[in-house]
Formats: structure tokens, sequence, C-alpha cells
């Protein structure tokens, strides 16, 4: 039986093994207890009355959102470092405060983004495929060559904390390193990165990793335009869906512009382009950038201090404003 007592909270995913117990002495937890989102019919009666909203990515909240919750709510912690979900100016007429998980989970993406570049690079989504299909094979000096890392230039979009983190990687590789954000970072953060406008990294990385956040100015923002803008042979990584437009990276794919591009997360999941999919050298992976145990609780527990925090009277730890 639900203590009524207890501040009301909505968690709109199965979290984490581990996770939801904090929550429970001290709230009365409604959990939409499914790896998959809620509908939004369900979402909105869901909400109605809670004082805190645990959500994900795949959960718009948004003035119909907040008007359902009524004027209880007090904070939505979102699941995630991106907040492109949360109409955070309708949050903020509302009073009602937003948090985000950021942080945490940088290791286990920048590792993901590496990841999905060597894959990429070294042709093993192709070769693993050929194994499986049973289709006959045989060594050859001209067989699935891929490009080397090496000394090659690589060119970060979004020097952020992951993208400073698949800077710091690339020291191994002996890669030179530029970078374009909104602002350059002060000198001792760019542990020798190289700030150029966005045009001339692109100009000169052939590797290039995109790794900022989703917005109004970052949507598309690397079209058909800017890819072209990159040396001929040029892998793509994208770690954030929206900012490469997905339709064009599979265009720059089929002309030959691009020798392979990798992504691990899109514009409009679970949806795939199928201009992507039918791309051989095309890296695709299931929004898995965070998906590690250990980053996973991280991001359930500090989503579970901030609306805990919140609750209590007190400011959430990682506040988006």
């Amino acid at each position: 039986m639900t203590d009524t007592t207890l501040p009301p909270v909505l968690v709109t995913r199965r979290l984490a093994p581990g996770v939801l117990e904090r929550l429970a002495p001290s709230c009365a937890v409604t959990l939409h207890d499914d790896d998959l989102p809620m509908p939004r019919p369900e979402l909105l009666k869901a909400v109605q009355g809670k004082a805190a909203a645990v959500t994900t990515l795949d959960d718009v909240v948004d003035g119909e959102f907040l008007d359902a919750a009524g004027p209880g709510l007090r904070i939505v912690a979102n699941h995630a470092v991106g907040t492109h979900n949360v109409d955070l100016a309708a949050c903020a007429e509302r009073g009602v405060l937003v948090s985000n998980t950021p942080g945490v989970l940088t290791a286990a993406t920048a590792d993901m983004a590496w990841a999905l570049l060597l894959a990429a690079t070294r042709r093993l989504g192709e070769g693993e495929r050929l194994l499986r299909s049973g289709r006959p094979w045989a060594w050859a000096p001209n067989f699935l060559l891929g490009l080397e890392l090496a000394g090659t230039p690589l060119g970060i979009l979004g020097m952020g904390r992951i993208g400073r983190a698949v800077a710091r990687r690339a020291a191994a590789f002996d890669m030179p390193v530029g970078y374009h954000n909104r602002s350059r970072l002060p000198a001792a953060e760019e542990d020798g990165a190289r700030w150029l406008p966005l045009d001339e990294l692109l100009a000169q990385s052939q590797v290039l990793v995109v790794a900022c956040p989703l917005s109004a100015a970052t949507r598309h923002l690397v079209d058909a335009d800017r890819l072209a803008r990159l040396p001929r042979g040029a892998v793509v990584v994208s770690m954030t869906a929206g900012v490469v437009d997905e339709e064009a990276l599979a265009a720059a794919l089929d002309s030959g512009h691009l020798f392979a591009a990798a992504v691990d997360n899109f514009e409009r999941e679970p949806q795939v382009p199928a201009a992507l999919l039918a791309q051989e050298r095309a890296v695709l992976a299931p929004h898995l950038g965070s998906a590690t145990v250990r980053t996973r609780q991280a991001m359930g527990s500090l989503a579970v201090d901030n609306v805990l925090a919140v609750l209590s009277g007190e400011e959430p730890l990682t506040p988006v404003r």
C-alpha cells in the first residue's frame, strides 16, 4: 500500500539495478517498469500530482506535461546529459527545477566514441557481417583494407567533458587534435588541442568526432555542405543525435567522399534512415554511449540524488538553468 504522506515521484523508465531502492524509503514511487518509453497519454496521466519526475530523453517535458503535473511539481530530473527534450523556459515560468546527469558518463561515452572510430576505420562491421554470412573468404593483401589512426589529424566538434575525454585518448595514437566550440577553452584546459573556426577545422580533419549538445543552433550543423568540406576519405563519428544530417551523411558515404562513418544515436530513434542502413561502411550502434553497468548506475543515482535534494528543500546537485 502506498504511503500517501510521502512525496509522490514518477520514474518514467526502469532504472539500473539498485538505483530505485534509494528513492523508495522517502518517496511514494510510481514506476513505469519497462525499457520502452511511456506512451504520451499514459505519461500525462502518470505525472498528475507528482512532486518530482525522473525522465529520459524520450519524454517530452513541455507545457502540456507541466500542466498535467500540476503546481506541486518541483523538479524534473533528466536521466541524461542532454536536455533537448525539456522546455527549460516553460519549467522556469512554473518554478520547476531541472537537473541532468553530467560528468558520470564522460569516460564511458568517450570510450564508445573510440570503439566506433576503430570499428569504422578498420572495417570491423563489414568483416563480422562477412563471417556471419557464411560466404567464402580468404586472406589477401587487399582484403578489407582500412585506415591507420597514428598521426592522423582529429577534429572534435564540441569540446565539453566528453570532447576533452576523446581528445585525451587521442594522445595514445599521436593524433594532432583540433576542436571547435562556441568559445575557446582556457589554454590550461586545451592539453595541446587547437581551437579553429568550424570550416577550417573541417578542412583539416581526417577524422571528425561530433560531441556537441543538440540545440536549435546545432541541429543539422554538419549538413551536406559541411560534410563536403572534410578531406576526401575522411571518417565521421557522431555521438549526438540531430547535429549531423543523417541523410547527408549517407549520401557522402554513397558518393565515396567519406571513407566511413559511425553513429551512436539517431534523430528519430528507434528509427534509423534506410539510406544509412544500406551503407556497408556505416557502423551503427543503438545509443550505447553510456551503456555500462557502472555508468548507468551512476546516472540513475545522480538523478535520484537531485530529486532527494530538492524534496528536502535543498538545491539540485546538477541544475540546468
